[in-house]
């Protein structure tokens, strides 16, 4: 299969959408990206505004006139689909139906988020209950493009996702009734304990990956260094490079043939100024 030129490749990070979602593609435009990820509405807060149709004509002309692709939504940080708390659990199903129904309306490739957490329930029931939660949406799903990416995490806390049996589990329930796949966090798994700082580890983790979740399911990664050491169960991103994952990771993930061509979002801390210069790095791996 013939290779996609570098400057072709889908990489690019979580830009601003303050002032209406398209600056967050033009925000993207400018530091050399080809895909971005962008809050749809306020990410910590339960009620977002809905997408008006000049809002959604504003934004479909910003993707048309810059040529990026796969847009990625990332959804709100209050949201628990695990919540063992029926009032949590009806406001962040709720609140989760209106970010599709906002990606739908923008026409996003993904909606990215992270799966939920166990809080005094067990790792069990709190699948079961995301489970649940996705399968509400059964009908609504199929209305549209875009396709729900379960974000692997760290464990932090209570959270579920940071097990690759976690992911399989939702993966299996789930893929044959919605739309669903997986968007893999560096600094992320990095921390959950799989190794991926060599072209071996790398090799080792997706061998690992594809057993138990299948690579036909991964969509996106989000491309971080991490501040903690390896199974730290820490999130806390780094600069790619300047973290405890080292930029050989980076280069694996630019020239790997399972890797190189999926898309990539960076969510490195510094903001665009760093961005700009991560993304033309990437590319640099990648010819």
């Amino acid at each position: 299969m013939k290779k996609l030129p570098a400057d072709e490749l889908l990489i690019g990070a979580h830009t601003s959408a303050q002032g209406g979602a398209h600056n967050a593609i033009i925000e993207g435009h400018e530091i050399g990206a080809t895909t971005v990820q962008l809050f749809t509405s306020n990410q910590k807060r339960w009620e977002g505004k809905p997408i008006s149709d000049e809002d959604a004509s504003q934004f479909k002309d910003a993707v048309l006139s810059t040529g990026l692709t796969k847009i990625m939504s990332h959804d709100s940080y209050l949201i628990n689909l695990g919540s063992p708390n029926p009032e949590s659990l009806a406001k962040s199903r709720k609140a989760f139906k209106e970010e599709l129904l906002r990606c739908q309306k923008l026409d996003l490739a993904f909606l990215n988020f992270h799966p939920g957490a166990a809080l005094e329930s067990t790792e069990e029931e709190c699948l079961e209950k995301i489970a649940e939660s996705l399968e509400h949406l059964e009908d609504l799903a199929d209305k549209g493009n875009t396709r729900l990416l379960i974000e692997s995490t760290a464990g932090q806390g209570s959270s579920v996702g940071w097990k690759f049996e976690h992911l399989g589990f939702l993966i299996d329930r789930l893929h044959k009734k919605i739309p669903i796949g997986v968007c893999i966090d560096t600094c992320h798994i990095f921390a959950a304990g799989y190794d991926i700082r060599t072209k071996k580890a790398w090799d080792e983790t997706l061998a690992e990956f594809d057993r138990i979740v299948g690579l036909k399911h991964l969509c996106a990664f989000h491309v971080n260094d991490s501040m903690k050491p390896f199974a730290s169960r820490k999130d806390r991103h780094a600069p790619l490079g300047e973290g405890e994952i080292g930029i050989e990771c980076f280069k694996v993930m630019m020239t790997h043939p399972q890797l190189r061509e999926i898309p990539k979002y960076l969510e490195t801390p510094d903001g665009p100024p760093l961005w700009k210069k991560e993304i033309a790095l990437l590319r640099e791996f990648a010819t």
